[in-house]
């Protein structure tokens, strides 16, 4: 009972961090541990089960281990009641060091048992878990380009790590808990009963109103709580804003003002701190006191009736166990609705609907593309964007080993088309054709395996640049892999690292120049020798001499295969067999350089701009 009334002194008047404080403040609303346990929810909970499955005999193991050791803790008050000794009237033991002989072994048992308990409670929960991840991670990546418009990485990544974390902690800790505290509490009930129904009936009828005093008299100390920290993170706020700004305040001559300020939500909480300090040392007096009458209580009522000291000594340290228990299925049973919040939120992202994505094979003879492609009526908005039409019934032919350029103002779908190209996004309307063929006609892996992008913004990985380049093509030979790095003029720079192709590139490709970046990811598209070229802006951002080899490199890229070229310098495009000018999702201009620039067009304005500016 002691243990019941101290835990829950010390999980109410804790007082919350200032990022306990934020992030209660942030998520209260979507909270599962908010919120009561519904049988819905626990039936999703329950298809987790799925991935523990394979390893239920061990579960199963687990579990008969964990009963035991609860029945072991039971028979300690009553194996500590007969050593102490005393009158009693059924004694289990008739001498002492029987009693204590007996308490070692089931001390030592209970402790054998929860070993072998953990141990496999744990490698269970690590089995399954490395598998839910995997699974999670790999439908993840296979779903569709508008899940990822709509959710953000870090609430992605916290599904992986912290939800699968509560999870561990579920599986590993909280339903053990569960399980030991029940037997516990109905165990313990039950032998209380046994030795004294008068005396259990007066005990039960005391540990609940005590509890019931405690929660309400926890829940105003948790809102003084609650406000402090509002306070603490209003003045650390002034002081972070002060600080990112001090430029400002210093410009401004606003010291003093700034002072005032924080000596203003320093001052509140210390106020309403010190008015939730009283209400703790009340709380604290009506604790000790209500611990300490209710234990007297008890030993004066079984004293009373007369139980022997051995059974009563026993009777208190059973309720005692019972309270600790009760206390904690609060905990628990916290810690099962985050863990179910969290399986919410993993099923929700299994529960998504995946591209069709398999294994890279090669590629069927009926599947591979020549480079013609062809858009017939394509319509186009983004899901998240219904209202805005980015292709309007837009249609062209490109050719085999064509060069066709896309330009036009920003807006004008340029580069939605090259998503529409990859199957990122399918159109609302109109068709895609490849060589005359459906583009949805062609399995999505063995599709994008034809085709390949330099864009404008490389990503590089944080690895080598040997693993960057061969990432257009897994398995790759370092003999194939130079020649890659020769033929998009990187060689030269990677001879010059000290540690040449095993160079770190550094966390998306920090330590490497623009340049250096886009003729990597050219070379990664050399490796990968596409039919299909995208070019998206590759050479916007760089200086003459990088843009002058890149160019190079790209000329080099671009024989022998379709290419189509997004770009906003024209110098670079005039050589295209077809210009195709967008603007606000309608094609309004189509040919070569030589004949759009006869025409009074938006080409060739764009092109006198250019050009006059050179």
């Amino acid at each position: 009972m002691a243990v019941s009334f101290f835990k829950i002194y010390l999980d109410i008047v804790r007082l919350p961090s200032i990022k306990d404080y934020i992030l209660m403040q942030r998520k209260e609303d979507n909270n599962p541990a908010a919120h009561p346990i519904k049988l819905s929810s626990l039936k999703k909970t329950f298809r987790l089960f799925h991935y523990v499955k394979p390893y239920w005999p061990q579960f199963l193991v687990g579990l008969m281990f964990l009963f035991v050791s609860s029945l072991a803790g039971l028979a300690f008050p009553r194996l500590l009641g007969e050593l102490v000794g005393g009158q009693s009237d059924q004694p289990l033991f008739k001498h002492a060091n029987e009693a204590g002989l007996a308490l070692v072994l089931v001390l030592v048992a209970q402790a054998v048992f929860s070993f072998f308990r953990i141990v496999l409670f744990v490698n269970v929960t690590e089995k399954t878990l490395a598998t839910l991840k995997q699974t999670i991670y790999s439908h993840l990546i296979k779903l569709p380009m508008r899940f990822f418009l709509e959710k953000r990485v870090g609430e992605l990544s916290s599904r992986i790590s912290a939800d699968i974390s509560l999870l561990q902690e579920t599986f590993t800790t909280t339903l053990a808990e569960f399980i030991r505290q029940m037997i516990i509490i109905i165990g313990g009930i039950t032998i209380l009963l046994y030795t004294s129904w008068q005396l259990t009936v007066f005990m039960l009828a005391i540990l609940p109103v005590m509890m019931i005093a405690a929660v309400i008299f926890g829940k105003f100390i948790r809102r003084f709580s609650k406000e402090v920290q509002e306070q603490v993170a209003k003045a650390n706020t002034v002081v972070e804003e002060t600080l990112q700004g001090i430029f400002n305040v210093k410009a401004f001559a606003n010291e003093y003002y700034e002072i005032n300020r924080y000596q203003q939500r320093t001052n509140e909480a210390a106020r309403i701190g010190m008015k939730g300090g009283r209400f703790r040392g009340a709380f604290s007096s009506f604790i000790i006191l209500g611990i300490f009458g209710a234990l007297v209580s008890v030993i004066w009522r079984g004293v009373a009736i007369g139980m022997p000291t051995s059974h009563l000594l026993s009777f208190v340290l059973y309720s005692v166990f019972i309270g600790g228990s009760i206390a904690g299925l609060a905990e628990v049973y916290t810690n099962l609705q985050k863990s179910i919040g969290a399986t919410e939120h993993l099923l929700e992202i299994l529960d998504e609907p995946a591209e069709d994505i398999a294994p890279f094979e090669d590629i069927a003879p009926e599947n591979r593309v020549e480079g013609q492609v062809s858009f017939k009526e394509v319509t186009f908005f983004y899901p998240t964007r219904p209202d805005l039409t980015i292709l309007d019934k837009i249609s062209f032919d490109i050719y085999p080993d064509q060069k066709v350029a896309l330009v036009g103002p920003s807006g004008g779908g340029k580069s939605t088309i090259v998503s529409l190209l990859l199957r990122i996004y399918d159109p609302v309307s109109g068709g895609i054709y490849f060589d005359g063929k459906p583009g949805n006609a062609i399995p999505l892996s063995q599709l994008r395996s034809q085709l390949a992008i330099v864009p404008q913004d490389v990503f590089l990985f944080g690895g080598t640049i040997a693993e960057n380049i061969a990432y257009g093509k897994p398995g790759a030979t370092p003999e194939e892999l130079e020649a890659a790095a020769r033929q998009a003029n990187a060689w030269e720079f990677i001879q010059r690292f000290p540690d040449g192709m095993n160079t770190i590139v550094g966390e998306r490709g920090v330590q490497l120049s623009g340049g250096q970046r886009q003729r990597i990811a050219i070379a990664r598209a050399v490796l990968k020798n596409p039919r299909i070229l995208i070019l998206d802006e590759a050479t916007s951002a760089l200086d003459a001499e990088s843009e002058r080899l890149v160019q190079e490199a790209l000329d080099k890229l671009m024989e022998g295969r379709t290419s189509i070229v997004i770009a906003h310098r024209l110098s670079t495009i005039r050589e295209a067999d077809k210009i195709i000018v967008l603007d606000k999702g309608h094609i309004i201009e189509e040919g070569t350089h030589g004949e759009l620039v006869e025409l009074e067009g938006m080409y060739r304005m764009l092109s006198d701009m250019q050009f006059q500016t050179s």
